[in-house]
């Protein structure tokens, strides 16, 4: 249960739900107001074109978000991403 988040058009993702080899670090941080400071992540699939910057994660996030602490984010709306709900 609460293993995908959504916030602000976003969703914020556990880490043990994703496979962390897809994902690697960029090393380009970030800051957020309000969220804290995140670093990008790209996305890198086999035999597939990635995305750059495609994700980030909250390497010190704010106290009072909770449910954005390590987690990986994704933007709700890019071109590149299909979200698909399903009910189990």
């Amino acid at each position: 249960m609460w293993d995908i988040t959504p916030f602000e058009d976003n969703y914020y993702i556990r880490t043990r739900c994703i496979r962390g080899a897809f994902f690697k670090c960029n090393y380009i941080p970030g800051i957020c107001p309000y969220k804290g400071l995140y670093v990008s992540l790209d996305l890198e699939v086999p035999d597939k074109a990635g995305g750059k910057s495609l994700a980030w994660l909250y390497w010190l996030p704010n106290p009072l978000l909770p449910f954005i602490w390590f987690r990986v984010a994704l933007p709700g709306s890019h071109p590149d991403l299909l979200i698909e709900e399903f009910v189990t």
